[in-house]
């Protein structure tokens, strides 16, 4: 959505702010045996091709598509890229003097409007925000507190977003803007549910907070005793707790990244981030809002950190991770892997368009 923090801090595998895959009107119609194709150069149908930024030292776990030839990027070393012209060519706009920052997420509004969050104990978390595509940045947010971490953002709209952070006394951390990321304000902290012992959200993909319409947001956790999911109804004021099949109890495993339809069918993905440890359960899914979670039914074979739903459909839906690329066709019932490469992160748009990115300056788009 990577550095990690110990004993509750321990597990951020932060976030790859990936580059591209763009898919044409056959995304919406597709199907398993065209899916088949995925990374396999040189089959029908289909596939992720790669839109090398020629970044190989870093990884991106930000990652916001605007369309299919507009997409942003944000990683380690203060990265953030651009793309206009579907990942032929990509611009380096990171802000000035941030090598020294873990840049995790990235929400754009267009090729020109864009919020990025660097994460991290104390002053490391921050908020920049460009108006004139990265030409010049400004720095609307930054943490004082040492014992806050932030971990991702997302937005309802172009005024009205929100922050989340890792619980401070006991109590998730939620930061919100009504003017496009310009400026911030911690919400109270009274309508948030008690934290689990341990529990905290993933730096993973930038999927650990996601909205849906106007007022609907939810917070994917981990760490704790159960993997919960959290719901607001009320752009963050007040929130409810639901407990997920996913398996937790440690501070590696939880859920990692949600993806919401709309305001009542939502993925939940995750497991172990851990590379020699299993990730069973590693999926699941809700018709109420988040309110009651089931496990599906054949889920991911391992660990996975990005969700998305395919743009147009009902039911079809990708979730990428370190091992591989899963597709579902029945609303997340059950998955089937279609592709082996490792990517962080994966986001869609409504013009038919889907970009992943991951470690090693990894970024695809998808395509037929």
């Amino acid at each position: 959505m990577g550095s990690t923090r110990s004993t509750g801090r321990t597990r951020r595998t932060g976030r790859l702010v990936a580059a591209g895959v763009a898919c044409g009107a056959a995304l919406a119609a597709l199907t398993v045996p065209s899916a088949q194709a995925l990374g396999q150069p040189g089959r029908q149908g289909v596939h992720w091709a790669a839109k090398d930024p020629g970044t190989p030292a870093v990884r991106f776990r930000g990652l916001a598509a605007v369309d299919r030839r507009t997409a942003w990027l944000a990683g380690t070393a203060g990265t953030v890229l651009l793309t206009r012209n579907g990942g032929s060519t990509w611009r380096d706009v990171s802000p000035p003097g941030a090598a020294g920052l873990e840049f995790r997420d990235v929400e754009a509004f267009d090729a020109r409007h864009a919020v990025v969050l660097a994460i991290g104990e104390g002053e490391a978390s921050r908020v920049y925000r460009t108006d004139d595509g990265g030409a010049s940045w400004t720095e609307s947010f930054r943490n004082t507190d040492p014992n806050a971490f932030y971990d991702c953002l997302a937005f309802f709209d172009r005024r009205h977003g929100l922050a989340l952070g890792d619980p401070v006394d006991g109590r998730f951390r939620v930061l919100a803007t009504d003017d496009g990321g310009r400026s911030w304000r911690l919400l109270p902290a009274s309508g948030m549910p008690p934290a689990l012992d341990g529990e905290a959200g993933f730096a993973a993909s930038g999927q650990c907070l996601v909205t849906s319409g106007a007022k609907d947001a939810w917070v994917a956790t981990g760490g704790g005793a159960r993997a919960r999911v959290l719901h607001s109804a009320d752009r963050g004021l007040t929130w409810t707790a639901a407990d997920t099949p996913v398996p937790a109890g440690d501070p590696a495993r939880g859920v990692f990244a949600l993806a919401f339809r709309d305001r009542t069918r939502g993925l939940a993905v995750g497991g172990d981030y851990r590379a020699d440890q299993p990730s069973p359960r590693a999926a699941a899914v809700t018709d109420d809002g988040g309110r009651t979670w089931r496990p599906a039914v054949t889920p991911p074979p391992a660990y996975r950190s990005g969700v998305a739903w395919l743009p147009h459909s009902r039911s079809a839906a990708l979730a990428v991770g370190p091992t591989g690329t899963d597709l579902t066709t029945d609303g997340g019932r059950t998955w089937r892997t279609i592709d082996t490469g490792s990517y962080d992160t994966v986001s869609c748009t409504g013009d038919l368009g889907c970009w992943a990115a991951g470690e090693r300056g990894r970024v695809a788009r998808l395509e037929r």
